[in-house]
């Protein structure tokens, strides 16, 4: 499995956000994307996922079976600041709507909806309106999503935001869980992770277009 992009660049509205960006990413590695808000940390997450297109370079993910041509964005998951939950359903409806709505790729094995909560701390919730649950507690369940559906691909935007320690180490383990069978991960995050094999790159900007830095 591998991951690429090649001379990125991105507008927001008139504005060049970044350009000239590339990586390589190959099965169980993680790229961690820093820098100050506005730097177009969530701009590219949003470019490999398929949610903006990109002024200039190509992204090419290569399954598998070797064979390169699907889009990335179809083999990944996005969680972006929103969780994607609808406040009036339950837990368990919600995410029996998005196991349905996602399936499994090829290759991949998902867990149920009682197995997905219970893998982020929340098991005895299932019942509750997702708008009665905590900020925490709505991060925790967005973050289940991804359990329920199989992708290759997390694409994750603060993934730790209005989380507490504990949930941040149990995040950190899922996410190396599914390095580990050889999942791709692309994060913006403004504290550390703890996972491995990681690169880095330091988003810079307005500043970096205008003097053709990147880390």
């Amino acid at each position: 499995m591998h991951l690429s992009a090649e001379n990125l660049a991105a507008r927001r509205g008139e504005d060049l956000i970044f350009s000239n960006v590339s990586f390589d990413l190959d099965g169980g590695d993680a790229l961690i994307l820093t820098g100050r808000n506005g730097s177009g940390k969530s701009t590219l997450l949003r470019v490999v996922a398929g949610l903006l297109r990109q002024e200039k370079g190509s992204i090419t993910f290569t399954g598998n079976d070797g064979e390169p041509g699907q889009p990335a964005g179809e083999a990944s998951h996005y969680l972006g600041h929103r969780n994607a939950m609808k406040s009036e359903l339950t837990v368990a409806e919600n995410l029996t709507f998005w196991k349905t709505f996602f399936g499994d790729m090829a290759d991949g094995f998902s867990l149920d909806v009682d197995e997905a909560v219970d893998a982020v701390g929340l098991a005895s919730i299932t019942h509750l309106p997702f708008g009665y649950l905590s900020a925490g507690q709505q991060r925790r369940i967005a973050f289940a999503k991804l359990l329920v559906g199989y992708r290759p691909i997390w694409i994750l935007d603060e993934p730790t935001a209005a989380l507490d320690s504990s949930a941040d180490q149990l995040f950190a383990d899922l996410i190396t869980a599914h390095q580990k069978t050889g999942g791709i991960v692309l994060a913006a995050t403004h504290q550390p992770l703890g996972l491995k094999n990681v690169q880095e790159m330091q988003m810079t900007g307005f500043a970096g277009v205008s003097e053709g830095v990147w880390g």
